[in-house]
């Protein structure tokens, strides 16, 4: 079975939004937030449920940013604070068991080319099995109730 690693999104991208204010944010359709449960928050660059608490901005993300008839946005939550997390090869968070997921796996012409949904504690396993096919290039992550967009999947090396 082939090893993969999920990625969450670059922190540098959202740092700055933390720092407007809320009629700027406003102006840009991104909205403050105060976490008051958890789960219910998760952090697409941290890979983890905010906690209780915890300041997120909700935002519409570019996360297949492709020149194909995939190119797609939506929401995500950030963290203030989170800082990019590339999990150890095969290792699947809790952030993802927890959830229904969807997988869509994506070829080098960034053409979607297989999709399934599964639960969450079963990820790790599909993620192998559709990189097992050469013909996959990477795999997004969605959150298959609300439909966001979680987090990216890709093949590691040989010997990595």
């Amino acid at each position: 079975m082939a090893s993969f690693e999920l990625v969450g999104l670059d922190h540098s991208a959202f740092e700055f939004l933390f720092e407007l204010g809320d009629e700027e944010l406003a102006k840009s359709g991104i909205q403050r937030r105060i976490v008051d449960e958890s789960p219910g928050f998760p952090c697409r660059v941290s890979l983890e449920d905010a906690a209780v608490g915890e300041e997120v901005l909700l935002l519409s993300w570019l996360h297949q940013p492709v020149g194909s008839p995939y190119r797609a946005s939506g929401p995500i939550f950030v963290r203030r604070g989170a800082r990019q997390s590339r999990l150890p090869p095969d290792v699947v968070p809790g952030y993802v068991t927890r959830r229904l997921i969807s997988l869509r796996a994506y070829d080098r012409a960034d053409l979607m080319i297989a999709a399934e949904v599964c639960e969450g504690i079963e990820v790790g396993a599909r993620l192998a099995s559709q990189f097992d096919d050469s013909a996959v290039a990477y795999i997004h992550l969605h959150n298959a109730r609300r439909g966001c967009f979680s987090c990216r999947a890709q093949r590691v090396p040989d010997g990595g």
